[in-house]
C-alpha cells in the first residue's frame, strides 16, 4: 500500500511540481489548496503523513497543525514554508509539528525526512507501547505524555521534546555532550537546533520537577547529566 501524504499548499505551480515528484517516488499525494479544505479532507481520510504551509487562506498552517493534533498524536507533520523567522519555526514545533523545511528545498532531501518519520510513525502505532518509570513518574513515549504515577492526569509533548526524553532515559547517569543530544536526536547541531532543544530542556525540567530524585543537571556549561536513582522500562501490549 502507498504511503499516503495531505499536502496543503496555496501556491498552486510549486505544488504540482512538488506532487508530481513525490507521486513518481510512488507516494499517493491529495493536494488541498488552503487549510480549510485540508481540514476537511483530513477528516474524511486516512494519511501517513501531513506536509502543511504556514501562510495560507481560510485557515494557516499553524492553526491546522494544531487542530490534526487534537485527533491525532503521532502522524508525521513537516511544515514547507518560505518564512525562515526563527520564531515561526519556533511557533511550528510549539505546534506539534515533527520538521520544518524551507522552500526552495531539494525534493530528495524532504522524501528522505518522509521516510524517517513515517516509519518511526508506523513502530508508534504498533502494538507495543515503550512505558518508562523514573522514581514517581510515568513516562509514556508511544503516547507522548508523562505522569505522576498516583495520578491519570498526563502532559502531553511535543514529539520531539519525547524523544530528546527518551534519548535522556536511554543515556541517564551518563555525562552527554549537547552536540551529542543535538545530532542523536536531530541530526544536526546548529544554532537554532540548539534554541529549540534549550525550550524543551527548560520543559523537561518542569515535568520532572515533581520528583526530586529525578534531576537534569548542566556541568561546564558543555552537556547534561539526567539523574535517576531507580529506572524501569517496560514494552507493553497496547489496549484495543
Amino acid at each position: 500500500m502507498k504511503t499516503g501524504i495531505l499536502f496543503v499548499e496555496d501556491d498552486q505551480f510549486f505544488a504540482k511540481v512538488v506532487k508530481r515528484q513525490l507521486e513518481r517516488a510512488g507516494y499517493d499525494v491529495t493536494l488541498c489548496e488552503d487549510g480549510e479544505d485540508g481540514w476537511d479532507h483530513f477528516q474524511k481520510s486516512i494519511y501517513d503523513v501531513c506536509l502543511l504551509d504556514v501562510v495560507m487562506p481560510k485557515k494557516d498552517g499553524f492553526t491546522l497543525a494544531r487542530d490534526i493534533r487534537s485527533i491525532d498524536e503521532n502522524i508525521p507533520i513537516i511544515f514547507t514554508t518560505s518564512r525562515y523567522m526563527e520564531q515561526d519555526k519556533m511557533q511550528g514545533f510549539e505546534c506539534g509539528a515533527d520538521d520544518y523545511v524551507t522552500k526552495p528545498f531539494n525534493v530528495q532531501e524532504l522524501i528522505y525526512r518522509i521516510e524517517v518519520y513515517v516509519k518511526r510513525s508506523k513502530l508508534l502505532r504498533s502494538e507495543k507501547r515503550i512505558v518508562y518509570t523514573m522514581g514517581n513518574l510515568v513516562f509514556d513515549y508511544t503516547q507522548f505524555n508523562i505522569r505522576h504515577k498516583d495520578s491519570e492526569a498526563h502532559v502531553r509533548m511535543a514529539p520531539k521534546e519525547a524523544e530528546l526524553l527518551r534519548f535522556l532515559c536511554e543515556n541517564s547517569n551518563k555525562k552527554l555532550l549537547r552536540e551529542q543530544i543535538l545530532n542523536s536526536v536531530w541530526g544536526q547541531d546548529d544554532f537554532f537546533t540548539k534554541r529549540v532543544m534549550d525550550v524543551y530542556l527548560t520543559r523537561l525540567r518542569k515535568h520532572i520537577a515533581q520528583d526530586p530524585s529525578v534531576k537534569l543537571e548542566t556541568y561546564h556549561g558543555k552537556g547534561l547529566m539526567f539523574i535517576i536513582n531507580e529506572l524501569d522500562r517496560t514494552h507493553m501490549i497496547a489496549k484495543a
